[in-house]
């Protein structure tokens, strides 16, 4: 699986661009954290290698806790971790956190 790593607020404002023509899912990870790790595992072995249409992008919250928040403004959703987002044409379509998160079922919705 190839994670895009977001590491500055440029990139966030061009991912957003680049969800008006294809799908964007946003996660953001405690590297402290049990169940971010657990969350991590999990999406990974539901991705693999499908779903290449989609952008899939990784947020260090401890490194980028900023544009944790950048991204709670943009999308208006309040803040979790780990936190998965599905960003479809500029709007969070799905968002789910902890262990609730199960990336197939929430690119259904989109």
């Amino acid at each position: 699986m190839n994670w895009i790593n977001l590491i500055s607020e440029e990139q966030l404002n061009q991912l957003n661009e680049i969800s008006t023509s294809k799908t964007v899912v946003f996660f953001k990870h405690s590297t402290r954290c049990s169940i971010s790790s657990t969350a991590l595992s999990r999406i990974e072995r539901q991705i693999g290698n499908n779903y290449v249409d989609v952008d899939f992008v990784y947020l260090d919250l401890l490194n980028y806790r900023n544009l944790s928040n950048l991204l709670g403004q943009i999308y208006g959703v309040e803040h979790q971790s780990p936190q998965a987002l599905v960003i479809k044409n500029k709007k969070c379509v799905a968002n789910n956190s902890h262990l609730s998160i199960d990336i197939v079922e929430m690119l259904k919705v989109s």
